[in-house]
């Protein structure tokens, strides 16, 4: 996936944001102000892409054992987020789809009861 799939594919999920709360070369995607993918736009301009995506933390185990460009998160907590790594990489597009979308599901499930009923989720 490109960076504009990757972008519109995190925008079509319902009740996203984007944002840049670090700084100008992070884009960060949140649901419910909650971050669920980080891209270092810096990094995908440098010939280095990568996103950083939550993950529960079995399956991250699985996911680095299974594929080599998948790594415990850079610069994030080491057991719920992966770094994938898009460069040169064995990622096939419809998996990322499925990491992006796992990511997104997480955050959502620990979201109060209250705010999923007002996002409608």
């Amino acid at each position: 996936m490109t960076l504009q799939q990757i972008q519109e594919f995190c925008e079509s999920l319902k009740h996203v944001e984007a944002t840049f709360p670090f700084d100008q070369d992070t884009l960060v995607y949140k649901v419910a102000g909650k971050m669920f993918a980080l891209i270092p736009l810096e990094k995908w301009e440098s010939g280095n892409p990568f996103i950083n995506l939550k993950c529960d933390p079995d399956y991250a185990i699985e996911l680095r054992e299974t594929y080599k460009t998948i790594q415990a998160g850079y610069h994030m907590s080491k057991k719920h987020w992966n770094s994938i790594s898009l460069k040169d990489h064995d990622i096939p597009p419809k998996l990322l789809a499925k990491l992006i979308t796992h990511s997104y599901d997480l955050v959502v499930a620990g979201l109060t009861k209250k705010i999923k009923s007002e996002l409608g989720l």
